[in-house]
């Protein structure tokens, strides 16, 4: 079992929350009795727990492995830092504001380095009222595939997990998003600008759908002429 945080630090930090281990549990959608055995070190949450832990005590990762809380820094500018990283074993995928020790499976996880999206990484994203529609134009089979999506803006991060035989599509709030990242479990992470994701999309559009439908409404009309 892989030790990410402590059960000390778990504590504390629930404490300081005035949190009691029921209302962490529920929270995490755990039992009261799986906290208490990572405090008293009996057992350590899953790597996947790892942000909904920070969440719960509303800090970062980086904070939460640590065991200090991050002062006198601007959030805005640890959200421009984050970083990504992948367990190569199980697919595991933690966000991080700024460099952090992370283990999973028994390997130290590197952080991933985002690539431009490539002709073969295409994404496509389209705003329709107060959210984006983000699509991947990439093959999901159990050998190849897109394992997350995640919005970035400067003070927030919304990821959503994928899986094989699924679709590669997210749906974000707009909430200021600057950048989306997305994980191909091969050739590794990739990202783009949301406003070039937007014109890319425009740029590609086929609209031969539209023109067929038009003209078979023309030569309808005028057939009855």
């Amino acid at each position: 079992m892989n030790q990410y945080v402590t059960g000390d630090v778990i504590k504390e930090m629930r404490k300081q929350k005035h949190m009691t281990q029921l209302q962490l549990a529920d929270h995490l959608g755990v039992t009261d009795k799986t906290v208490s055995k990572w405090e008293n070190g009996k057992g350590y949450p899953d790597i996947a727990l790892l942000e909904p832990i920070a969440d719960a005590f509303q800090i970062s990762v980086t904070e939460l492995i640590s065991g200090n809380r991050i002062k006198n820094e601007n959030v805005s500018a640890n959200m421009l830092r984050s970083k990504f990283y992948v367990c190569p074993i199980c697919g595991n995928a933690v966000h991080a504001m700024g460099d952090a020790v992370i283990q999973c499976h028994g390997v130290q996880l590197l952080p991933e380095e985002a690539e431009n999206s490539d002709e073969n990484h295409m994404i496509f994203i389209e705003r329709i009222e107060d959210e984006y529609y983000v699509r991947i134009d990439h093959e999901m089979t159990k050998l190849h595939y897109i394992s997350f999506i995640a919005a970035t803006s400067t003070d927030s991060i919304q990821m959503v997990k994928l899986y094989p035989e699924g679709n590669a599509e997210a749906h974000f709030k707009v909430s200021g998003i600057k950048k989306i990242f997305f994980y191909c479990n091969k050739d590794g992470l990739f990202s783009i600008d949301v406003v070039k994701g937007i014109d890319d999309r425009e740029k590609s559009y086929d609209d031969t759908q539209e023109r067929r439908e038009l003209e078979k409404t023309a030569d309808m009309l005028f057939s009855r002429n």
